[in-house]
């Protein structure tokens, strides 16, 4: 195993406060749009600057496998520079981050040499092997279906058309998307299974690319990129708006108000449902002029009286955690659907958010593509993270209004957003209702 970061397993007591939060929450970059600029970055003709992009255990596990393949990064304030260069042979740890371990190996198939990619433990079980069978397909050698694996690159590739079944993951369509301008023939790319999950973050890499100046055409679960330079140019980081989820939720739990700065007006992110979200389930939303941008403004319903919301989460995934945990906090019961994808994330998010929330009281059922959280009062215990960044966020939501939880792990909350449980105790020590 390479590089696997072993952490001391800790139990964090989740800062209680049951009364109305007030606070304004500023969110670091979107961990999408970083790695997605990094990987185009990579691979352009010319030096990318990244302006807001963000640091966290995922972007720069996503920094240091380019950097080991021939990619030079400098930084000058908020501001990182990526000059591509030669590709070469390298080792890789991808640790838990899915766009690393399914990103990289496009990458490595313009490599001049083996690239050996490897992980956490944990990162073993989650499908890549649909992305390694693509690379095949393409024209790339390519040993091991499962991490470890290694692409060995020629610093070149055919392309052509490939056909893959992407229902588990929308990176495997991203990765191919990313890297197809410097395939010979670019890439011709057709989904041939069930329905396409976090159909947001394909819309963001076919913009980004697009704005990379290559021609994309799209069509149903179709996409044909033509072969040509990746320009390189400067990239403008959002802030990551998933990541903005669970300060939001806490306005919504105890019926206070959390602003967000600098949220964006038109994106791509999945995060930006949250928007409709939290109406539905009973908070007043507004996005507010906020100075040269706008902010978000999220106001709960008194007393946290939330509503319970039947809901098709398959494009939207990723907020699952913090939609269960206002799910668990509801009045009346809730569905979410369309994410049997979960079971291949960080862990198995749909067992591990009904064993947390049954745990400590709740009623939380797996349903074949989601689940049912019917109310139910909670008791303190300890919430389990899995080594899950958004299993030990949603654990925190739950803290605000259950007193005596104690998350597990909460550090691994560094995969995407570092230093999180100073920003949430923060908010909660500096909040007056």
């Amino acid at each position: 195993m390479l590089g696997n970061i072993n952490r001391m397993t800790q139990l964090w007591p989740a800062p209680y406060h049951p009364d109305p939060i007030i606070h304004t929450q500023v969110i670091p970059g979107s961990k999408s749009l970083t790695n997605r600029a990094y990987v185009l970055a990579a691979l352009a003709d010319g030096p990318s600057t990244l302006v807001g992009a963000l640091r966290s255990r995922d972007t720069d596990l996503m920094e240091s496998a380019l950097e080991s393949m021939g990619v030079q990064f400098t930084r000058d304030g908020d501001a990182v520079t990526a000059t591509p260069g030669a590709l070469t042979g390298a080792e890789v740890d991808c640790g838990l981050a899915g766009t690393v371990m399914r990103f990289v190996p496009a990458v490595a198939a313009f490599a001049s040499g083996p690239v050996l990619i490897d992980g956490d433990p944990q990162a073993r079980s989650r499908p890549v092997s649909t992305i390694l069978n693509a690379l095949r397909d393409l024209g790339v050698h390519v040993d091991g279906d499962s991490l470890p694996f290694t692409v060995n690159g020629s610093g070149s590739a055919l392309g052509g058309r490939v056909e893959i079944d992407a229902s588990s993951s929308s990176q495997f369509v991203s990765a191919l998307l990313l890297a197809g301008a410097r395939f010979e023939r670019g890439v011709q790319l057709v989904h041939t299974g069930g329905k396409l999950p976090s159909m947001p973050h394909i819309q963001m890499t076919v913009d980004m690319v697009r704005d990379a100046g290559v021609t994309v055409e799209t069509g149903d679960n179709e996409w044909t990129v033509q072969p040509g330079p990746i320009a390189g140019r400067t990239w403008m980081i959002e802030p990551d708006l998933s990541n903005a989820t669970p300060f939001l939720a806490a306005a919504a739990v105890t019926g206070g108000e959390v602003t967000v700065p600098f949220w964006p007006q038109e994106t791509t992110q999945a995060g930006d449902a949250i928007r409709g979200i939290l109406e539905r389930m009973g908070c007043d939303v507004s996005l507010v002029p906020n100075g040269p941008a706008h902010a978000l403004k999220v106001t709960g319903p008194e007393g946290g009286k939330l509503r319970g919301i039947s809901l098709d989460m398959s494009d939207i995934g990723e907020l699952t955690p913090t939609v269960a945990a206002l799910a668990a906090h509801a009045t009346t019961p809730s569905e979410l659907t369309g994410i049997a994808h979960l079971r291949g994330h960080e862990t198995d998010r749909l067992a591990a958010l009904s064993a947390e929330i049954n745990a400590l009281g709740g009623q939380c059922d797996e349903l074949d593509d989601g689940l049912r959280i019917t109310p139910a009062p909670l008791h303190s215990g300890t919430w389990h993270s899995y080594a899950d960044h958004r299993m030990a966020t949603a654990g925190a939501i739950i803290g605000l209004t259950v007193e005596g939880v104690t998350v597990e792990d909460i550090g691994t909350t560094a995969k995407t957003l570092p230093g999180f449980e100073h920003m949430w105790s923060g908010m909660v020590g500096g909040a007056h209702g």
